[in-house]
């Protein structure tokens, strides 16, 4: 099994050309914006990007200037070259990436949210004149986590940035930032990446996986390889089979199976399974209502038998019924995490909710 490289090591950026010229238009035009907000879904390579930006910068422009000395054509940097290696393996000064926290002394656990203490250092940093005499860069994955005192301090620093000093917010949901940063950041938006790239990435990633198995996994990403590459990590499509074929059997559930299948998955060591069956489940309402409207028109399966299935839920109710149900079993599992409630009891809620509707 191939693992995917950690965006700090990789050296590929792929989908994402209009992005890369976007940033090598404002190095060569010599007006370089000293903060960047790269936005766009989880998974579709941002921190990739950052990185890519990050050791482009730090090593001066990269490999030199175009066909015409027009400037640097690409952002890319050989994985031998030195800025890449020791940013590879945390040993630039010039660089700075912040992220959540542990929680826990043993650092097992995450943190929730990148707090005060986590960016308190970032202002004395970018205003340090750089040690190699270029660039001082400061990467937040991601800017949609910082808390409320940590989005202000930062903020500090883009009203008044210092010279030679670059900032890379990385956020997956850009609506949850203070507007007095978003205004203050020049917008890279990155799109999610084509299916078939999703599948050639796959592919690369993990040469293991069959072709069948690297359709599905492809269309449950919906264009987010990080996505993708999670929930074959994770057996997602596994459990994702499992679920079709429990609402399969719609309008009348098996309740035995769902006992047991809730069983496994509520387990107080199944938290990757439960977090993977709650997201699966919630994302396939979701998929359904979506069914149901324009934007449905074309829609592929994901599993055999999908569509089907899928047809008869929608002849049991409408639109909106269905949009109740999604509307309730989201907030349900998102409260079970919240507060600790019974695990098991909210899979079944969820289900026996569906099963309503169904037989309706």
């Amino acid at each position: 099994m191939t693992e995917a490289l950690d965006p700090r090591d990789n050296p590929d950026l792929t989908g994402h050309d209009a992005a890369e010229r976007a940033f090598l238009d404002a190095w060569n035009s010599g007006r370089l914006a000293h903060a960047w907000l790269l936005s766009g879904p989880k998974g579709i390579g941002k921190a990739t990007l950052a990185y890519r930006i990050a050791r482009f910068a730090l090593a001066g422009g990269g490999e030199g200037g175009g066909l015409f000395g027009g400037g640097p054509e690409s952002l890319a940097l050989p994985a031998s070259h030195p800025v890449f290696r020791r940013i590879s393996a945390s040993g630039h000064g010039d660089l700075k990436v912040v992220q959540r926290g542990y929680s826990d002394d043993k650092k097992t656990k995450l943190k929730t949210e990148i707090v005060i203490d986590d960016v308190r250092g970032i202002g004395a940093f970018m205003s340090l004149t750089p040690a190699e005499g270029g660039w001082r860069v400061v990467i937040i994955d991601a800017a949609d986590e910082m808390n409320r005192n940590a989005a202000n301090a930062v903020l500090k620093v883009l009203e008044e940035p210092p010279r030679n000093a670059l900032m890379l917010l990385i956020s997956h949901s850009p609506g949850r930032l203070l507007p007095t940063i978003r205004s203050r950041c020049r917008r890279l938006t990155l799109n999610p990446l084509p299916e078939p790239t999703v599948a050639d990435l796959l592919m690369n990633a993990r040469p293991d996986l069959g072709g069948e198995d690297i359709t599905a996994l492809s269309r449950l990403g919906e264009g987010s390889v990080g996505k993708a590459l999670a929930l074959a990590s994770e057996g997602g499509l596994d459990l994702y089979r499992e679920l079709i074929a429990m609402l399969s059997a719609l309008p009348k559930l098996d309740v035995p199976a769902l006992h047991a299948f809730a069983d496994r998955v509520a387990k107080a060591d199944a938290d990757a399974a439960w977090r993977t069956v709650t997201e699966l489940l919630s994302w396939w309402l979701a998929r359904l209502i979506r069914a149901g409207g324009r934007e449905g028109r074309g829609m592929s399966e994901v599993v055999p038998g999908e569509a089907a299935l899928m047809g008869r839920l929608l002849t049991a109710a409408d639109l909106e019924r269905w949009l109740e149900v999604w509307e309730k079993v989201t907030a349900l599992f998102a409260r079970t995490d919240a507060v600790n409630l019974d695990r098991k009891q909210a899979m079944l809620t969820a289900f026996l909710a569906i099963e309503r509707l169904a037989r309706a």
